[in-house]
C-alpha cells in the first residue's frame, strides 16, 4: 500500500509563502512514508537485476517543453498542414505528439502524404515531432509492423520523426497477463530497432489505475521503464474532477505514483492533461500549479490541439522549461 497524501488549503497568513494560491499543505504519515522509501529501494534493486535490454543513452529532451497532441481523427490539421504548423509554432509549442495509426486503423500510417507535409512544416518552424502508435496487443505482428513504421517513415524531403512513442493503454486483449507480456515485448523490440531515436511510453494514468486497478492489474511499469527514455502519462481530470484542490491533488498523486511504480525518482516525465475543453479556469489552474510545484517534470501539454481554447495557452506557456 502506498503512503497516503492529503491535500488541503493552507490558512491565509500575512507571510509571503502562504499568500500564494498554490500553497498547499501536504500531510504524510511518517510510518507510511518509511514504508514507501523501503518499497522504492526494493523496486530499484529489482529493476537493476532484470535481464531486459537497457534503454539507450539518448537525449530525452525531445519529449520536453510545451507540447500539444494531434490524432488521426484531426481532419482539420491534415486539410491545412502548413497553416496548422504555423499556428502551433505561434503558441510557443516545442514538441508535437502526432498519431501515425492505431491498431484499428486500416493502414500502418494514416494519411502519409499530409503527415509528411505537416512534419516538414513543423520542422521548418523549429518544432520537434514525436510519433505515437496505440497497439491493441491482439495482433502482435500488426502492432510490431506499425510501431516500426514510425521509425522508417520519411517525409518527401527525407525527414524523420524526432522521437517515437508507444501508447500502452489498449485493453482489447482481455487476458491481462498476456497483454502485459506483449506490451513489454513490443517495447523491447522497438527499443532494439530504435537505436539513437528517443522512445517514450504513453502509459495509463497512474492515479487512474490506482482508483480502478481492474483496468490493467499489475501494469508492467518497471519493465517498460527499462526500455524507454521518458513517460508521458495521460493525466486526464477534465469533466471528472471539479475545482482547484481536486485537480491539484489528482495530478500531484499521479506524478508521484509514476516515479514510485517505475522505481526511478528521476524518470523523465511529460505530463499530458486534458481533455482541454473540459477544464475550466479552476481546473486548469490546479493542473498547472501541480506541475509547477512538482518542479521535476520535463514537459507539459493538454490533449489535444483541436480542443485547446486560446486562453489556456497563457497558463501553459510559463510551465515550459
Amino acid at each position: 500500500m502506498l503512503y497516503q497524501l492529503s491535500y488541503v488549503r493552507a490558512p491565509v497568513d500575512s507571510s509571503p509563502a502562504l499568500t500564494e494560491p498554490s500553497q498547499i499543505v501536504r500531510i504524510v504519515s511518517p510510518m507510511r512514508a518509511l514504508v514507501a522509501v523501503l518499497a522504492i529501494s526494493l523496486a530499484v534493486a529489482c529493476a537493476g537485476a532484470a535481464s531486459a535490454p537497457a534503454a539507450k543513452e539518448v537525449d530525452a529532451s525531445v519529449f520536453g517543453g510545451l507540447g500539444t497532441w494531434v490524432d488521426i481523427y484531426d481532419g482539420g490539421v491534415y486539410s491545412a498542414p502548413e497553416a496548422t504548423a504555423a499556428r502551433i509554432a505561434a503558441r510557443g509549442v516545442r514538441t508535437v505528439w502526432v498519431e501515425t495509426a492505431n491498431y484499428r486503423a486500416s493502414t500502418d500510417v494514416v494519411k502519409p502524404a499530409q503527415l509528411g507535409r505537416f512534419v516538414d512544416a513543423l520542422h521548418a518552424k523549429g518544432v520537434r515531432v514525436v510519433a505515437w502508435y496505440l497497439p491493441g496487443h491482439v495482433d502482435p505482428a500488426r502492432d510490431t509492423r506499425r510501431s516500426l513504421a514510425m521509425l522508417s517513415f520519411r517525409t518527401r524531403t527525407g525527414q524523420a520523426f524526432d522521437g517515437i512513442s508507444l501508447n500502452i493503454e489498449g485493453t482489447a486483449l482481455r487476458d491481462v497477463a498476456l497483454r502485459s507480456r506483449r506490451a513489454v515485448g513490443l517495447a523491447r523490440r522497438v527499443r532494439q530497432e530504435a537505436g539513437a531515436t528517443p522512445l517514450a511510453v504513453i502509459p495509463f494514468n497512474p492515479r487512474g489505475l490506482e482508483r480502478r486497478p481492474t483496468t490493467w492489474p499489475r501494469f508492467p511499469w518497471a519493465e517498460l521503464a527499462e526500455v524507454s527514455d521518458a513517460f508521458a502519462p495521460m493525466v486526464y481530470t477534465g469533466g471528472a474532477f471539479k475545482g482547484f484542490d481536486a485537480t491539484y491533488g489528482y495530478v500531484t498523486r499521479a506524478i508521484r505514483l509514476l516515479r514510485f511504480q517505475t522505481g526511478n525518482p528521476d524518470v523523465a516525465i511529460h505530463v499530458a492533461g486534458g481533455v482541454a475543453d473540459r477544464m475550466g479556469p479552476e481546473e486548469l489552474a490546479g493542473f498547472a500549479t501541480a506541475v509547477s510545484d512538482d518542479g521535476g517534470t520535463i514537459g507539459v501539454s493538454l490533449y489535444d490541439w483541436a480542443t485547446t481554447p486560446a486562453g489556456h495557452w497563457r497558463v501553459l506557456r510559463p510551465l515550459s522549461p
